[in-house]
């Protein structure tokens, strides 16, 4: 009470916040319960039939599928070469590594809409019949920043002279990081992962220039499907999609620990 008191314009600021971010979920879960054949609000009477529907709907289990495949593939193989890119940047002694850490980072800043209309203009024309790969190159230069930046960040804190020290006593250089420097980068490369994971789920720009009719994320799927349809089922499985993210969100805290986890971007 004594910070509100002290800060009035900020707290208010920071209350209207939260509430123009949970306002608009709490509508979409609503609807997603209507007894309604569309979606408003309101809801008209309280029924489950729309999840059941969402869950039964072909296009979006197919899509769920593809996005999952996707996210998990693209953090993989982010993180693989992320993490060997943030050695190099704070351990080696490269010329020019301020201009690299930026170029590895410019997909921060850089618009998601440049960088996939870049991307459609290199790959879809080799990689038309293949839009799953066309995705996972698009995917893991987009999630890049995140692995070389995250991971960087507890690199940073983390004390060399403990690898050192283990080599010293005879341990091999893989070894050594295996044993000692990858588990003080764990919860780095944990951040890293979910946080990659969540971009690469969520994203639209990008994916909607480089899907095809054979491969569709779960996102532009749903973004299709509201512009040809109106029922509450786009609102049901927006629930659906909510309540895996708390769910997940609940077991890394119970597993590991949201302070242990985002402990290295701070």
């Amino acid at each position: 009470m004594s910070a509100v008191r002290a800060r009035p314009i900020a707290a208010t600021l920071a209350v209207l916040g939260y509430v123009v971010m949970l306002v608009p979920i709490l509508f979409v879960v609503a609807g997603a319960f209507t007894a309604g054949s569309t979606l408003r609000f309101p809801p008209e009477g309280f029924s489950l039939r729309w999840f059941g529907t969402a869950a039964g709907n072909q296009q979006f289990t197919e899509a769920l599928t593809s996005s999952l495949l996707l996210g998990v593939a693209a953090t993989a193989l982010a993180l693989a070469l992320g993490v060997p890119v943030a050695l190099a940047l704070h351990r080696g002694r490269l010329p020019g590594r301020s201009l690299l850490q930026g170029l590895f980072l410019s997909p921060l800043v850089i618009p998601e809409l440049v960088i996939g209309l870049a991307l459609y203009q290199q790959l879809m024309i080799g990689l038309r019949q293949t839009a799953f790969l066309a995705l996972l190159v698009g995917h893991t230069v987009l999630l890049m920043p995140y692995a070389v930046r995250v991971t960087g960040a507890s690199l940073a804190l983390a004390d060399p002279s403990l690898e050192e020290a283990a080599r010293g006593l005879g341990a091999a250089p893989w070894h050594a990081f295996r044993t000692v420097t990858l588990p003080l980068l764990r919860p780095g490369v944990m951040s890293a992962g979910l946080l990659g994971f969540i971009t690469s789920f969520n994203n639209v720009p990008l994916s909607l220039l480089l899907q095809s009719r054979d491969f569709s994320t779960l996102p532009v799927t749903m973004l299709d499907y509201v512009q040809q349809s109106y029922d509450p089922s786009i609102a049901a499985m927006s629930t659906l999609i909510l309540a895996g993210t708390v769910v997940i969100a609940v077991l890394a805290e119970r597993t590991v620990g949201f302070t242990k986890i985002f402990g290295g971007i701070n």
